[in-house]
């Protein structure tokens, strides 16, 4: 059952070719131990296990060296495919963003630290809670017949909505690998009050998170507005140039989701000009794009106005560590080298009275107001959305930035604002 979450580690074609060796092993294992059973007809096993028993004598300290590399690889096969399904549901919005590393060059192969120590804690707690393997097969049964229900489910959808397989066949085949897996659940189900629960209760912790934060990402995006950077370019240029207001740095720096050289958040616009207006010379607006290849590092520059509005995008690798701030500074001192950006300054864009660049980078943080009304339900997605956000990674170290210079803003985010009823002064 992991091998479709192994696809990333292993590749489709190894998955393909091995299996038709282990399947045909695991079947002649199988019968062989049901033979076995067979000969045993009316006698206890009293301990016994048939896929030792089946095994000549000589054989019998080889076949537990077997057994137990087999189940080094079958607990990596575990840890490797969650850090797939973890990378996929963080790509679908069904998880909160991680630090996610490249070990390899293959994209797909990858390691997640906070899963592994989630995978560390969660081993260490159920055998604290059993302490006897025996007193798991409950929860380790209905574990196994959930997964296999879910996957005849998703191969079910697959087949029909993606490859447009024939309804009445899809719906046959959903029919008898339901029908036999609905038996080992009800086998199973039975056996709930004796550590079943335990595989219920995780599992719906997993479903509260993955579902706040899918359709918690689904509301704020929905209220996230993008703007022409066009028709404020005029406003911003007149705030640089006005020296009554006093000067945030001389290169304010904007992360923007917006991949469009002429859009930008409302809040970004927001931020610059709502109560402390930002002053600044220049206003750069950076905007990081992952590209499929490993190694990808570029970058391209679109000048809105000349020497103060200016839109990066920068091209990295999927196994490239950002380094924003790095990055920036480079930027700088090419631009200035190729002539395209002249403010007066020295080749690494300092001034004659600061020896070191000037910048801030301004990261932008959503909390939820209290300024909201909302059902339960909606309050429940966006309450475990934002709690569960707290813990994500955060910009400053998922771009590489340095603490010294980024200015956090946090702004309240609005879904339905409270109904306030006229307030009357006493007379």
């Amino acid at each position: 059952e992991a091998l479709y979450s192994d696809l990333g580690h292993c590749g489709r074609k190894n998955i393909r070719i091995t299996w038709i060796c282990v399947k045909t092993c695991l079947v002649a294992n199988y019968l062989g131990q049901a033979a076995w059973l067979l000969h045993q007809d009316g006698h206890f096993l009293e301990g016994r296990n048939p896929f030792f028993e089946i095994m000549p004598g000589w054989f019998l300290i080889p076949g537990v060296l077997i057994a137990a590399f087999a189940a080094i690889i079958a607990s990596q096969a575990l840890i490797s495919g969650s850090f797939t399904l973890v990378n996929e549901a963080i790509n679908l919005n069904f998880w909160q963003r991680v630090a996610v590393k490249q070990p390899t060059e293959t994209k797909g192969q990858i390691y997640i630290p906070s899963v592994n120590v989630i995978l560390w804690i969660g081993c260490v707690m159920v055998i604290l809670y059993f302490r006897d393997s025996a007193k798991m097969e409950a929860a380790y049964g209905l574990a196994i017949t959930i997964a296999m229900m879910m996957t005849t489910f998703l191969l079910a959808f697959f087949l029909r909505y993606k490859l447009r397989w024939n309804r009445l066949f899809v719906m046959g085949m959903l029919l008898v690998f339901a029908l036999i897996e609905l038996s080992f659940f009800v086998a199973n189900i039975v056996k709930f009050q004796e550590g079943g629960y335990i595989t219920v209760m995780v599992g719906m912790a997993f479903l509260m998170v993955m579902y706040s934060s899918y359709y918690g990402r689904k509301i704020n995006n929905r209220y996230t507005k993008f703007l022409h950077l066009g028709k404020y370019a005029n406003r911003i240029v007149e705030l640089s140039n006005d020296e009554n207001i006093p000067k945030t740095a001389t290169h304010l720096i904007y992360l923007t989701k917006a991949d469009r050289r002429d859009q930008i958040e409302e809040i970004t616009i927001d931020s610059i000009f709502a109560k402390k207006p930002k002053r600044a010379d220049v206003y750069w607006f950076f905007h990081i794009n992952r590209t499929n290849h490993p190694y990808t590092l570029n970058y391209d520059v679109s000048e809105l106005v000349d020497d103060k509005i200016i839109k990066i995008v920068v091209n990295i690798g999927f196994r490239i560590q950002p380094r924003t701030e790095l990055y920036f500074r480079q930027i700088i001192e090419d631009l200035i080298a190729r002539k395209e950006l002249n403010l007066h300054l020295k080749h690494n864009g300092s001034t004659k009275y600061n020896p070191s660049l000037d910048y801030r980078f301004v990261v932008i943080e959503k909390y939820l107001s209290i300024e909201n009304e909302f059902t339960f339900h909606e309050g429940f997605v966006l309450n475990s959305y934002f709690f569960l956000k707290r813990w994500a990674q955060n910009d400053e170290h998922a771009f590489g930035l340095d603490k010294t210079s980024v200015v956090v803003e946090e702004v309240p985010f609005v879904y339905q604002p409270v109904k306030v009823s006229n307030l009357m002064r006493n007379k």
